[in-house]
């Protein structure tokens, strides 16, 4: 008996026992999940009755130099619905629909939605969210997003770029600094139920919003807009297919404007076509042609191996190099080194190239900045082609010594250019003067740097002395003058090479001014591109205009003051012989190359119809290209010019004006 009490007695301390650690393990459970993690559970618990959604958020301003806005975020309505609270859904949704121009099923499958919050649509119009608050509807709510805005429509599109409806940066500056533009969207926090049903009053709140960085550009809007009229007009007037211009500070590379045709709307980018979105002055790269003369002249002046007094002969309009040769289309004689860059002689440029060699001349070329990308802050740049001397042939050297074989960006050939301008120290080209945190605080300031000296400055102040030959009489960029003002330039024409056959086209054409001014204190250097001109494509006479109307307007703009006569006459246009060439300026290798073979005279077909053309190929027995319709307008070769075997000879034909 008394052991069954020992043991009901152990039984019962046992349970008692098991009781107290059950109790206890229940009480430091309750102390872990009320105290030490209390905070976790809270936020677990809030977000069980909570429904959060993302906030667009607010980027920051992008200025220009005067601190103009060239993009920024407006507040606008985004509307929403808890399709619960709706009172009267089918003449709600027909309403909605017509106000905020939806489809009307599908206004209504929003509003039979079982869920608790439901976007009608987000960044609307003033309009229409107007429509929707005078409907005064139930159910209905409104919220503050940012949509991304830009107050100047076209001007600068190309270099400030556009963003999306994230609104995330799609090209161009909003592109490449959208890290620091972007900021903090924020969320939208409703309350509701355990079915994910709205309650209570139906109030929303914003939470974890913050503002993105503004930039501070380079970029002048006044300038810029100066540029983008001239620029169009100048396209348009020559039937051109594309064009660009860059206009830099040379002192500082800093970029005041930039500019490519066709353009487009940032604020409507979707109805454009992505070719119109493209900055060309560093995503397209061309042959330069004769522009190129200046850098291949500094560099012979910079190592002493020319004067500006030298006489080179220039072989009376044709010269041998590896087996082809290379004409002027005026029979030059003796040119001075000066007379050379002045009239464009393609020979006397060889000559010099052939002393400089093709060593120290491709030296130069990289250290111009030529083959490789100038480190603009703007995405897209490409590099351009410069081919190592290694795989150079003789006939090549001369080639690119007025700027054929190789290939080079509008930016590229422009800074090359300002460095000249810059007593020879080459810059880094720059748009982003200074990034200014949300809360005002600077956070970055960029000032020039410079990358390094390409030639002497007494090299530099010779070379602008000598291009300002080019826009004085007997020069070949004699429109690009500006009464009151010295300009240094040089014209180009070249080329395009066809993809197809792969060798250079027959009526493709780009023609390009570059140009310094004042030339006695640069203030800026403006490069002026025009892509396959229709016409008369020299760079002299589509190109040179372009660029007198920018630099005038723009100096006027920054108060540079004359230091000429205002009120001296425009010189005379350069004289154009119609024909297959510049008369001064030989536009490309195709055209400037042939045998040494000879051969018989091209005859004078200029102002001939098709059936006087047709005629005289049968009687004089000639295979020519016949381009157009109507009477001749261009040929080549030119007439009186040797027909070589091998070279491709044509006349082009348009209809009488």
């Amino acid at each position: 008996m008394a052991d069954r009490e020992q043991k009901i007695r152990i039984r019962i301390r046992l349970v008692r026992i098991g009781f107290l650690l059950a109790f206890g393990l229940i009480v430091a459970r309750s102390y872990q999940l009320q105290v030490v993690n209390r905070e976790v559970w809270e936020q677990r618990a809030e977000r069980q009755h909570q429904k959060v959604l993302p906030l667009t958020p607010q980027r920051g301003t992008i200025y220009d130099r005067n601190g103009e806005e060239l993009a920024l975020s407006i507040e606008v309505d985004s509307i929403f619905i808890e399709p619960g609270k709706m009172e009267n859904p089918k003449p709600a949704a027909a309403q909605l629909a017509k106000a905020l121009s939806l489809p009307a099923q599908a206004m209504r499958d929003k509003i039979a939605s079982d869920r608790g919050f439901v976007w009608l649509k987000r960044q609307v119009s003033a309009g229409e969210s107007a429509k929707v608050r005078k409907l005064d509807l139930p159910g209905v709510g409104f919220i503050k997003e940012h949509h991304r805005f830009y107050p100047n429509s076209e001007i600068g599109a190309q270099v400030i770029g556009f963003t999306g409806l994230d609104p995330q940066g799609l090209e161009g500056l909003e592109l490449e600094y959208d890290s620091l533009v972007f900021g903090q969207g924020g969320f939208l926090v409703t309350e509701r139920d355990a079915l994910g049903r709205s309650f209570g009053s139906g109030q929303y709140e914003v939470r974890g919003r913050s503002r993105g960085a503004d930039l501070y550009l380079t970029l002048d809007k006044n300038i810029q807009y100066i540029v983008e009229k001239e620029l169009a007009q100048g396209v348009k007037k020559a039937g051109a297919r594309a064009g660009s211009v860059v206009v830099l500070e040379p002192a500082s590379g800093r970029v005041l404007a930039m500019a490519s045709q066709p353009d487009f709307n940032p604020n409507a980018f979707s109805e454009y076509r992505p070719n119109q979105w493209r900055n060309r002055t560093l995503t397209d790269t061309f042959e330069p042609g004769s522009t190129f003369k200046p850098l291949l002249l500094a560099s012979a002046l910079n190592e002493g191996l020319v004067r500006p007094g030298q006489i080179i002969d220039c072989e009376k309009g044709a010269y041998a190099v590896g087996g082809k040769v290379i004409h002027d289309h005026h029979a030059y004689d003796k040119l001075t080194v000066r007379e050379v860059l002045k009239v464009s002689s393609n020979i006397g440029a060889a000559k010099i190239a052939k002393i400089l060699e093709r060593d120290r001349f491709y030296s130069y070329l990289r250290d111009f900045g030529f083959g490789t990308k100038t480190g603009i802050d703007l995405p897209g740049e490409v590099p351009g082609l410069v081919r190592p001397p290694s795989q150079w042939f003789e006939i090549d050297m001369a080639a690119m010594s007025f700027g054929q074989g190789l290939s080079v960006t509008p930016l590229q050939l422009a800074n090359a250019v300002a460095a000249i301008a810059n007593g020879g120290y080459l810059m880094t080209p720059y748009l982003v003067e200074r990034i200014v945190g949300d809360r005002g605080e600077t956070i970055e300031t960029r000032g020039p740097q410079v990358v390094r000296r390409v030639i002497d400055p007494q090299t530099a102040a010779l070379m602008l002395d000598l291009m300002t030959g080019t826009t004085e009489e007997g020069g070949t960029g004699t429109l690009a003058a500006i009464p009151g003002y010295r300009v240094a330039g040089k014209t180009g024409t070249a080329q395009k090479v066809d993809p197809v056959t792969g060798g250079y086209s027959v009526d493709k054409r780009v023609g390009s001014f570059v140009g310094v001014v004042p030339a006695n204190a640069p203030r800026l250097v403006i490069l002026v591109v025009i892509d396959e001109p229709q016409g008369i494509p020299y760079g002299g006479v589509v190109a040179a205009p372009v660029f007198a109307q920018i630099a005038a307007k723009t100096l006027r703009y920054l108060k540079v003051p004359p230091t000429g006569p205002m009120d001296v006459p425009p010189l005379p246009e350069a004289k154009v012989v119609r024909g297959a060439v510049d008369p001064i300026d030989i536009p490309s290798l195709a055209g400037a190359l042939g045998d040494l073979s000879g051969g018989r005279g091209m005859p004078d077909f200029r102002g001939m119809s098709l059936r006087q053309v047709l005629r005289g190929m049968e009687q004089l027995g000639l295979n020519i290209k016949l381009l157009g319709s109507g009477r001749v307008v261009e040929q080549s070769p030119l007439p009186g010019g040797p027909i070589r075997y091998g070279s491709e000879v044509w006349v082009r034909l348009a209809p009488p004006s």
